[in-house]
């Protein structure tokens, strides 16, 4: 797993709510497949900028610092598998763990053709207002993944 998604994750979590401790963090992190050690998660904290608080870790001001939030192009590439379409749907096939954060960076860019999304593990349903759309999304997903 990469440090990008396993940042990513870091920062989801992060979004739930404060992050009690490192040792938490660790426990939270391998259940969901990234077995870190002390050292690497104390440099994710750091790239992160998460700030320690009487509640636990968070991000600054709520929000991801903007070198953590990679660009749909980067994420579409890096953890995209497969984009099949279905009249006005796409399913979008990911690495197992990485469809939120998929889902996360192309919300994120506000595209007009989508209406909405819906991930689970390793799918993401993106709703398009019709099939033309889709198509035209379906394109450009798979540009990025060129």
């Amino acid at each position: 797993m990469s440090k990008l998604a396993r940042q990513q994750v870091i920062v989801e979590l992060a979004h739930q709510g404060p992050l009690p401790s490192q040792q938490e963090l660790r426990k939270l992190l391998s259940r969901r497949g990234f077995p870190v050690t002390q050292a690497t998660l104390s440099r994710d904290m750091s790239d992160l900028r998460l700030i320690k608080t009487q509640e636990g870790y968070v991000l600054p001001n709520g929000d991801a610092p903007a070198e953590s939030a990679p660009s749909a192009s980067r994420v579409v590439r890096e953890f995209v598998r497969e984009v099949r379409r279905a009249q006005n749907l796409l399913v979008i096939k990911t690495v197992a763990g990485s469809a939120q954060s998929v889902a996360v960076a192309i919300d994120g860019e506000a595209w007009e053709e989508i209406v909405g999304t819906v991930a689970g593990d390793d799918t993401l349903l993106i709703i398009t207002p019709d099939n033309k759309k889709a198509k035209q999304l379906q394109t450009r997903l798979e540009e990025m993944r060129a």
